[in-house]
């Protein structure tokens, strides 16, 4: 090659190299800058614990500050509420490091033993003497230092559970193989929710479905069709139920019954109007003096307008905003199609469920008695909502750069019992029958046999091609020796034989 023809490609090596522009000719296309921070391998899981972390701290100043007088008239330390919920708090931090050291292919395979353990609870708190009833509900089965809630185990595995079988069948994935597992499930669960009833329950399991078929790609007719086949279903609800139909009429017009069905939609308001632009003081609030029901739970988010103001609120709906980004940066991110599936699911049904809790309290949609995750008092609800940040902070992990991060940074000990790092960013649903067979996902053979079989096919591996490669010898083609100590020869492509492999 002559120096005229290379002096061309050096020059455009050096401007390369240098960044600077030439005189003439096309400007060079600009790269879109952002913050060199959210581009960190661990960004991630920074943002979901780092968001989850603030908002499990302003639950829990917020359920002292709301609870306080309410105990203190029922004859109670003050100080009671808030340390139950502080000591929750606790085990769920220790559901959280749980969650973080799960590994993703060990959450896969117990998923549907996980499953049938939720039909037999959501079967036995359905049994007088097992269940607790709470205001013509049965939803709680009595465990001493808490009530453990059935419903919100079961959001949570389900959104596993169709995570894992949507991943297994991505390869031959139509609209009906899409559905099929999935929908039917969410029929029985929903009908043994109505049962007990708990009608917010089935409406975040549909959180829980909406994030899985709009993650697995279900197309957009399609939930179209669901939004109208679910307003025909609640229309019935609401008919079958009186007072299902006392919700929407108060949602509509809060001031016709406002000793009644309005009562407490009407408090909500008044404690969000006093509260102003600044908020009247942490611990200044005049709802919570037994005025506005249920409101260290339910209506937790009026005492933060109160007392922290419209700026307090604000702070409370970034930090959601941060989680939902965090969960789909984390699904858009990571290579593994479980991880992908219930990432969406999880933070649909999250940011949903404080969607539903915060719409409601501002009067923008019917009361539904979901709480607001992280930071309303509750037992259960807290412990499984830490256990799913702990997921997520997991899920993160999983990412390719994340994966390449923890294997080679010099971490401490602490660090690395707490998180440790995974064995690959894919790891396989399945165990490895051998020592030497990686960590990943199956090969393509393997996964093009399944395929094979699910159309009523069969494909046999031969054991001239299987045998070497589980004994240790080396493979045929790949540069070994012979006995006599010449080289293998190469075959350019595998011999097919009639009736084997193809």
């Amino acid at each position: 090659m002559t120096s005229t023809e290379t002096r061309p490609r050096t020059a455009r090596a050096d401007r390369e190299r240098t960044g600077s522009r030439p005189t003439g000719g096309r400007r060079p296309a600009r790269r879109r800058v952002g913050p060199a921070w959210l581009d960190g391998p661990m960004t991630s899981c920074h943002l979901v614990l780092g968001s989850a972390g603030l908002l499990l701290l302003i639950g829990l100043v917020m359920v002292f500050s709301a609870s306080a007088i309410e105990a203190a008239l029922d004859d109670q330390p003050a100080w009671a509420p808030g340390v139950k919920q502080l000591v929750l708090a606790c085990i769920g931090l220790g559901a959280l490091v749980v969650g973080m050291r799960l590994p993703v292919g060990l959450v896969r395979r117990h998923a549907p033993k996980a499953l049938v353990v939720v039909f037999a609870l959501l079967l036995l708190v359905l049994i007088p003497g097992i269940g607790l009833e709470r205001n013509g509900a049965r939803q709680w089965i009595p465990l001493g230092v808490t009530d453990f809630q059935p419903s919100e185990l079961g959001k949570l595995v389900f959104a596993l559970w169709g995570a894992h079988m949507l991943a297994l069948r991505e390869r031959y994935m139509t609209t009906r193989a899409l559905l099929v597992p999935v929908l039917p499930v969410f029929g029985v669960l929903a009908l043994l929710l109505i049962a007990e009833p708990d009608f917010g329950g089935v409406v975040s399991l549909g959180l829980v479905l909406v994030g899985l078929l709009w993650a697995g790609g279900l197309p957009l007719r399609w939930f179209g069709a669901f939004a109208a086949a679910g307003a025909v279903l609640l229309a019935l609800m609401v008919l079958v139920a009186p007072y299902r139909m006392e919700r929407v009429t108060a949602f509509m017009d809060p001031f016709a019954d406002p000793t009644n069905t309005g009562f407490q939609a009407i408090r909500g308001f008044y404690a969000l109007a006093s509260g102003g632009l600044w908020g009247v003081g942490l611990g200044n609030s005049k709802m919570k003096w037994n005025i506005l029901p249920e409101a260290e739970s339910d209506y937790i988010f009026a005492i933060i307008g109160e007392e922290l103001g419209f700026l307090g609120c604000l702070v409370v709906v970034t930090l959601y905003g941060v989680l939902a980004y965090a969960g789909f940066r984390i699904a858009r991110r990571s290579a593994d199609r479980f991880v992908q599936l219930a990432s969406v699911a999880i933070t649909v049904w999250l940011i949903g469920q404080a969607t539903m809790n915060m719409g409601y309290v501002v009067g923008m949609l019917p009361v539904t008695g979901v709480t607001l995750p992280l930071i309303s008092a509750g037992g259960t609800s807290l412990i499984l909502t830490l256990f799913i940040v702990g997921l997520l902070a997991r899920f993160a992990c999983s990412e390719p750069a994340a994966v390449e991060h923890l294997r080679a940074a010099d971490r401490s000990r602490l660090a690395r019992l707490l998180l440790p790092a995974p064995a690959s960013a894919v790891e396989p649903a399945r165990p490895r029958r051998f020592p030497d067979e990686p960590a990943g996902p199956p090969p393509a053979t393997g996964a093009a046999r399944t395929l094979l079989h699910s159309r009523g096919t069969s494909a046999r591996r031969s054991p001239a091609r299987t045998e070497p490669a589980r004994r240790g010898a080396p493979a045929r083609g790949s540069g070994a020796t012979t006995r006599g100590g010449a080289p293998a020869r190469r075959d350019p492509a595998p011999r097919r034989r009639p009736g084997g492999d193809r």
